[in-house]
């Protein structure tokens, strides 16, 4: 009798994992899943750009401080569009200085935004591109920031 008890208890254990595993978690709100294009994870792809020294870096301070302020104005632009979530500078003088998450699908989508960059165009930055896949609420970062800048750039 006592492996009967055993299966029967087995069982149920599989099926109440197997059932908890598709219900929704209580804080889930499907509209709001499905306006940021999350999937059953809360997920969804994007591009991730890591932006490092270029070969042609600016040596006249004017011109660093124009194409700078290019490259901050782009990503700004990019921002409003809703196709860059999250951007920023990497701290300290090595060769990797920032980087861009693209709400974008593809590469390619990505490598023609990175293309719209003053300091990609200089040779003051490159990128390197890589497929990533994050909660689709990185899409919110942006708008939440709002709340806590107290300066602009």
């Amino acid at each position: 009798m006592k492996p009967y008890i055993q299966l029967l208890l087995s069982l149920f254990l599989i099926t109440s994992v197997v059932t908890a595993q598709n219900e929704a978690l209580p804080e889930y709100d499907a509209a709001y899943a499905e306006k940021l294009n999350a999937d059953d994870y809360g997920m969804k792809k994007y591009v991730v750009a890591f932006l490092k020294s270029g070969p042609n870096p600016s040596k006249d301070a004017t011109t660093k401080a124009k194409l700078q302020k290019a490259h901050l104005d782009n990503i700004t632009r990019m921002a409003e569009e809703g196709v860059l979530v999250l951007a920023g500078p990497f701290v300290g003088d090595g060769d990797l200085r920032g980087i861009y998450v693209f709400n974008v699908d593809t590469i390619e989508e990505a490598k023609k935004l990175t293309a719209t960059d003053p300091l990609i165009q200089s040779g003051g930055l490159v990128m390197e591109l890589h497929l990533w896949y994050g909660s689709a609420a990185v899409q919110e970062i942006g708008r939440i920031h709002k709340k806590v800048q107290k300066k602009g750039f």
